[in-house]
């Protein structure tokens, strides 16, 4: 036993655990923070081309993620809560045992690189969005969202996990290296008017 008050009073004092909530229609707008975020805001400037009447390129995330079928959606959501607080999301999904052709003619340019880099992991459990809020990063919660994924994707069957991060954010690179994905592939970014700091999209899978 410690006798020290002083020690004792120096010492960390534990955290609260991280537990896991699938996300509903009413967490639209945490989860269009979210997705911005693991997207360095390729999402706002992807929204502001879907703008219907007097929405704001927010109301278009927040419309996409209430949606009932499509990646980016509640369904394919959960979240991270501690310190009674979303801390965190991941939206995950099976991907297609085989995917159509890429023709890029008929998708817009920025898209090409990413959809060709989706089609390199058919049958895999793709990981869409996969974010943490600054306050409680380095906590753990990013890799405790990752294991939740490959503990859905063995429970759906899937033989391995996908993602695609850009070399731009090093950090989440280092993060899915250490849980065991290897960069498998890489595509030149198509950026357009989307500032970022990166110019390769990498395509990283584990095999579970």
């Amino acid at each position: 036993m410690n006798s020290n008050p002083k020690l004792a009073a120096q010492s960390p004092q534990p955290r609260p655990p991280i537990e896991l909530r699938a996300a509903t229609p009413d967490d639209a707008d945490v989860m269009a923070k979210l997705i911005n975020l693991a997207g360095e805001g390729l999402p706002v400037y992807l929204w502001q081309d879907m703008i219907e009447g007097n929405e704001t390129a927010w109301d278009v995330g927040r419309r996409r993620a209430q949606r009932e079928e499509g990646g980016f959606s509640y369904r394919n959501t959960c979240l991270a809560i501690g310190d009674d607080q979303i801390m965190g999301a991941i939206t995950a999904y099976g991907q297609p045992d085989a995917f159509e052709p890429v023709d890029p003619a008929e998708i817009p340019p920025l898209f090409v690189p990413i959809l060709e880099l989706e089609n390199l992991a058919p049958g895999s459990w793709y990981i869409n969005v996969l974010a943490v809020f600054p306050p409680f990063r380095d906590r753990g919660v990013g890799s405790f969202l990752v294991r939740a994924a490959e503990s859905d994707a063995r429970k759906a069957g899937k033989l391995s996990v996908s993602i695609i991060a850009s070399d731009g954010n090093p950090g989440a690179v280092r993060l899915y290296e250490r849980l065991g994905y290897t960069a498998c592939a890489s595509r030149k970014m198509v950026k357009e008017d989307w500032d970022n700091p990166g110019e390769n999209w990498i395509l990283l899978i584990k095999e579970l």
